[in-house]
């Protein structure tokens, strides 16, 4: 099992991208990449299950190849070396921590394209939005973070 988290400001004017998904609102999230932070904490959740270090190891944000990098690509390579070590990603459970917007309606799309991404049913994914309940950085709609947890097993020896 591997745990992932991530965090980042949101700024006004900045597309809002969760899970690989575009989501309409008046604000998105910062970062040196497209701050994904949902596909950031995914990607951090897989590496760390296989024990293959975390996100800002293998792609740093101070590598200007990275600048404005759909986190998709991060997420397809942590799915790369875990698949050559002879890992599977299972099930995936997650959470999107935002005051705003509201994610009910996006949540669909979000564990369909989580689903996608990983190649696992999407029966396999679950993906969860909680408010800050206005209180903190992310209640006061300054941030939003996300947490995963992902279940790997071994398809074969390496």
């Amino acid at each position: 099992m591997g745990l992932g988290h991530d965090t980042h400001r949101l700024v006004a004017g900045l597309p809002l991208i969760l899970g690989g998904v575009r989501i309409e609102h008046s604000a998105g999230l910062e970062g040196h990449s497209d701050a994904d932070v949902l596909l950031h904490a995914l990607t951090d959740a897989l590496l760390g299950a296989a024990g293959l270090g975390d996100i800002g190891e293998l792609f740093p944000d101070t590598d200007p190849q990275y600048r404005g990098a759909d986190s998709s690509l991060f997420l397809i390579e942590a799915l790369r070396r875990i698949r050559a070590e002879g890992w599977q990603p299972v099930n995936l459970d997650c959470t999107i921590h935002a005051q705003r917007p509201k994610l009910s309606a996006m949540k669909p799309a979000i564990k369909l394209r989580l689903a996608e991404l990983l190649g696992i049913p999407a029966g396999a994914v679950n993906v969860k939005a909680k408010t800050g309940e206005r209180v903190g950085p992310v209640g006061r709609e300054e941030a939003m973070c996300a947490d995963a947890i992902v279940l790997i097993e071994r398809m074969r020896a390496v």
